[in-house]
């Protein structure tokens, strides 16, 4: 950086900590929805809702966000990301109706998805020879902050610890990257296309309409998959915190070591051979019961692992002149199309369930055919992608030519 008054290892592990809370929010409420279910009597539908308000307000915040980037630059934004998950926090542990949760569920949205619009292009801007790579060292973060939610959820669960004190142990990490930005100093978008009127008109590219459609269905099969984790594998024969731990997991240790394999495939073959993976797992969650979810989870991890910062990190070297706007954007829809899947997934299950049930099921065999099935219809997206990324795999030799040079070629 030219500002010698920049830490780039203390601003990246600032954003580390702060996806770390992101996930966090993801793993531990996926870790008390049935509780939360119990308590207050909320269907599943409503537990969908709920977490949508999540995926709503995320980006809201991504897309205002990569809007004054240019502007302000990834300091402002960190600090609206602190507040509010700040106050989402406090008025999810003090909510008792379903009005306040929505609304608490909202800030931590907001606060999601203004930790993305700042850190994506911050760390882009930073690291401009290996953009991808040190997206995906990033973006470890993410699953690893759910394996932390998804084992404190599971550990606070067993020693009869309730859901209120699981969302406080929260402030812990998010207090943590507060004192870690305190008193920085943060670049500007010094490398990436900071003109607005260039960006707004390059997100026209086909290309990069191509990528939002593909988008939507990374991020529902991914995001909306491990929010039902629990109702999806229960009575499976695996304890689903723990398969959501495992599959967080495994993702982390790949997205750490992903320098090499896109390296080797580039971005295009990852996200193609990504989704032949993802679906062929869902597939065999779809028919799975007991070890064999194991193999399923597996799967799946391969098969997610790489879609996320890839296809934030595809906008970076193949659209780079929609600059932080264009990589706020591609994520805030994203998360835009997974929070408009999530009731309707828990409509698949709560409408399997009640056809189970019809049929004159167990309770136990009820559950298992509803999250079965279930896991049969998501199957359908990652299955429409490998067409998706199939027809990018065979243009590919086309579109190296108008990527930016990174991480070494």
């Amino acid at each position: 950086m030219k500002d010698t008054g920049i830490d780039k290892s203390k601003l990246f592990l600032a954003s580390c900590v702060a996806l770390t809370v992101t996930a966090m929010t993801f793993g531990i409420r996926a870790g008390i929805m049935g509780e939360l279910g119990e308590t207050f009597q909320f269907s599943n539908r409503q537990l969908g809702l709920m977490a949508q308000m999540a995926f709503l307000g995320f980006p809201l915040s991504m897309i205002v966000g990569g809007l004054i980037y240019p502007k302000v630059g990834p300091k402002p934004l960190m600090w609206v990301a602190f507040a509010a998950h700040l106050l989402g926090l406090i008025l999810t542990i003090v909510s008792t109706s379903f009005i306040p949760f929505l609304i608490s569920t909202f800030l931590i949205g907001i606060a999601n998805g203004a930790v993305e619009a700042a850190c994506n292009p911050l760390i882009a801007d930073m690291y401009t020879t290996n953009r991808t790579t040190m997206l995906n060292k990033f973006h470890v973060w993410f699953p690893g902050g759910i394996v932390l939610g998804a084992l404190i959820s599971q550990g606070m669960t067993a020693m009869n610890l309730g859901w209120q004190a699981q969302i406080a142990v929260m402030f812990i990490p998010t207090i943590a990257y507060g004192i870690l930005m305190f008193g920085q100093n943060f670049p500007k978008a010094e490398n990436i296309a900071s003109d607005i009127g260039e960006n707004l008109s390059s997100m026209f590219n086909p290309l990069f309409l191509f990528m939002l459609v593909c988008m939507g269905l990374t991020a529902t099969t991914e995001l909306g998959t491990g929010q039902f984790i629990q109702p999806l594998l229960e009575n499976a024969g695996a304890p689903p915190l723990i398969i959501l731990a495992l599959v967080t997991g495994l993702m982390a240790v790949g997205r750490y070591f992903a320098g090499p394999v896109i390296h080797k495939f580039n971005p295009i073959g990852v996200l193609f051979f990504s989704a032949i993976i993802a679906t062929i797992a869902l597939g065999v969650l779809s028919v799975a019961n007991g070890p064999l979810v194991y193999l399923g989870a597996f799967l799946f991890s391969c098969g997610v692992m790489y879609f996320w910062p890839t296809m934030i990190g595809f906008v970076s070297e193949y659209c780079d002149k929609t600059g932080a706007l264009g990589m706020s954007i591609i994520g805030g829809f994203g998360m835009l199309i997974t929070g408009f899947s999530l009731p309707v997934i828990g409509g698949w299950l709560d409408s399997e369930k009640a056809k189970a049930i019809s049929e004159g099921l167990s309770e136990s065999a009820v559950d298992l055919a509803a999250g079965q099935n279930t896991l049969d219809n998501i199957a359908i997206l990652p299955a429409i992608l490998i067409v998706l990324f199939g027809i990018l795999f065979f243009m590919r030799n086309r579109l190296e030519e108008q990527r930016i040079p990174q991480d070494g070629h």
